[in-house]
């Protein structure tokens, strides 16, 4: 994707080949700064403090860990090692544990010597499958929102929470890649960016992305939607999936599961844009079975942003001695959602739509 006319990747070799770059997304908007890893511990503290988010970069971020130990020591106790320090770096979006997994089974039989060459190969080539799966969601995505259009208004109007755009992958995203496929058509897409409060992912990074592309775009209050689809002013929702169980249940950002509802109730198409590496096909209740992280209260408590003279200040928004929760995602139940975007196709949220496009996979799980 474009930043001021120079394509960029998220993520990507070093020049002296010794590490991998990687955007600082914990800068952005304010700031566009590029961080190297040169360890899988640097690998897994970028994942955990988020200066790499979103579930199909962090997976490929963890395959590149992997492959920064494997060049440092390529014995058995460095790969299980890696693996474990690298999985447990965030514990909700499945794609890291699929990862690692995939690049334990690519290394285990290999003798020491062929590791390393073997490991950096496999992470290049899981990047550049990631770039070809989100494209292929964005030309699917598009059609939708191309039948979208209503007859007499001006513009398609899409909503999405958080950033779920070529941020959160390697290139491309997941939901923002139809838009990006639409407006490079030449659809009138319009998008209104939810905050995504409390770190603001959608205010931050969507309506950033957005703006580098040339997208029109309103930056809009999280309890904005329902409102507008209320008033007509949402023709189509489009979010991401941090984990998507066999029957169709998504997990995504909190905040999702109330956007899906206002949709349900407004009759406004809610569609969830998903890689298959996050279908996690071992657990079935999404409200039941996977586990929601929590982080630091911090984050609700305080915000950053920056001053009319140009310095990034933060600053405390809630009383001093007030307790503050942090639940990084929640669930939106298949029955509310319209649609899964995949590579393979578009299908129904239920484990029969899952299982018509990805069959083999849930036999392999």
């Amino acid at each position: 994707m474009r930043i001021d006319g120079q394509d960029f990747r998220t993520i990507w070799l070093s020049a002296d080949g010794d590490g991998v770059e990687v955007i600082d997304q914990t800068r952005l908007p304010h700031r566009f700064e590029i961080v190297s890893l040169k360890t899988a511990e640097q690998a897994a503290a970028a994942i955990r403090d988020m200066t790499v988010r979103g579930a199909p970069l962090i997976g490929v971020t963890a395959a590149f860990g992997v492959a920064l130990a494997m060049a440092a020591d390529a014995s058995d106790g460095s790969l299980e090692r890696a693996g474990t320090l690298l999985a447990a770096a965030r514990p909700t979006a499945v794609n890291l544990r699929w990862a690692v997994e995939r690049m334990r089974a690519r290394l285990a039989g290999l003798p020491s010597g062929e590791r390393a060459a073997a490991a950096r190969a496999e992470a290049l080539r899981m990047a550049d499958e990631d770039v070809a799966i989100c494209e292929a969601i964005g030309e699917l995505g598009a059609g939708l929102i191309r039948k979208a259009a209503r007859p007499g208004k001006a513009r398609i109007d899409i909503l999405t929470h958080c950033n779920a755009g070529w941020l959160c992958a390697v290139d491309w995203g997941t939901a923002l890649a139809p838009i990006y496929k639409a407006h490079r058509q030449g659809l009138p897409v319009h998008v209104w960016v939810d905050e995504t409060r409390p770190r603001n992912q959608g205010a931050s990074l969507t309506a950033w992305e957005l703006a580098k592309e040339g997208v029109p775009h309103t930056v809009i209050a999280d309890n904005t939607g329902g409102h507008l689809m209320q008033h007509g002013e949402v023709d189509l929702c489009i979010v991401g999936s941090d984990r998507t169980t066999r029957a169709g249940d998504v997990c995504n950002k909190i905040g999702t599961y109330l956007k899906a509802l206002a949709a349900f109730d407004n009759r406004t198409p809610f569609y969830v844009a998903l890689p298959s590496s996050t279908i996690d096909w071992r657990i079935e209740d999404g409200v039941r079975e996977i586990p929601i992280e929590q982080r630091s209260a911090r984050e609700v408590t305080h915000i950053s942003g920056m001053t009319e003279d140009g310095r990034i200040e933060t600053v405390r928004l809630t009383p001093e001695g007030s307790a503050a929760a942090n639940y990084g995602f929640d669930v939106t139940p298949a029955r509310l959602i319209t649609g899964l975007i995949t590579e393979r196709g578009v299908c129904e949220a239920s484990h029969a739509g899952l299982t018509a496009l990805f069959g083999g996979e849930e036999r392999a799980a």
